[in-house]
């Protein structure tokens, strides 16, 4: 199964040594699993920078990934109790972001292909203006060095213009740092696929810039402690009506 339209189905893992939950992340999620909900905030904001970079890389929309996010958030607290620590907690939560996003590129897609059908609606134009605001998304720039920011803000056109499945790979091998296996398990397809389109992708981002990406990696899609108060904010809010 390709892992950038299809769900990835979370599968029983193989424990190994690259993969076994960490006793802290084992300790969040049996405090989580036993009503305590701070915990769950510590998870959010131990793992909210770089999952938002991932989803951030599969949507390309600031506004739509922070929307995906917190759901993602709110179906692991839902199926928190069934993570049987096979494999990382992040890889995990990783998986329930990319279905996430993953389910809302194809509702997007259906809603492409009803576009033309609305075409003489007399309040098309209202409603193209509507979603245009709906997608427009303020983002606080943090105070970097104007060349690192430039060099940044190219990383991420570069990255955004790579095929889907490409930018997600690359996303969790060279930024993320997971391992061939990780992403693998991650993205349900075989290690020699994940392989190959993080040499393809390198290669269209061309050596020069892959090589950039360490240097600032950690950076990409970057967004503040504001940023991440307001995803733990409304993720808190929306599950006290759970």
């Amino acid at each position: 199964m390709d892992g950038t339209i299809a769900d990835i189905r979370t599968k029983p893992q193989t424990k190994s040594q690259n993969n076994a939950l960490s006793d802290d992340d084992a300790d969040i999620v049996r405090r989580i699993v036993a009503g305590e909900r701070t915990a769950f905030e510590l998870l959010m904001r131990r793992y909210n920078r770089r999952l938002y970079r991932l989803a951030r890389a599969t949507l390309r929309n600031d506004a739509e990934a922070e929307d995906a996010l917190q759901d993602a958030y709110l179906n692991a607290y839902r199926a928190i109790a069934q993570f049987r620590g096979d494999a990382q907690l992040f890889t995990w939560l990783s998986r329930l972001v990319l279905n996430e996003c993953f389910a809302r590129m194809r509702r997007d897609a259906r809603r492409q292909n009803l576009l033309p059908m609305l075409h003489d609606c007399p309040d098309d134009e209202q409603m193209s203006t509507d979603m245009h605001t709906m997608n427009a998304h303020h983002d606080s720039a943090p105070d970097h060095a104007a060349a690192r920011a430039e060099m940044r803000a190219l990383l991420e056109r570069k990255l955004d213009a790579l095929p889907a499945s490409f930018r997600t790979v690359f996303m969790l091998r060279s930024v993320e740092e997971m391992s061939v296996e990780e992403t693998a398990q991650c993205l349900d397809i075989p290690e020699a696929t994940v392989r190959s389109r993080h040499f393809r992708a390198k290669v269209l981002l061309r050596e020069s810039l892959a090589e950039e990406v360490e240097k600032i990696g950690p950076e990409i899609f970057e967004f503040g402690g504001a940023h991440c108060d307001r995803i733990v904010a409304t993720v808190l809010e929306r599950l006290r009506d759970l």
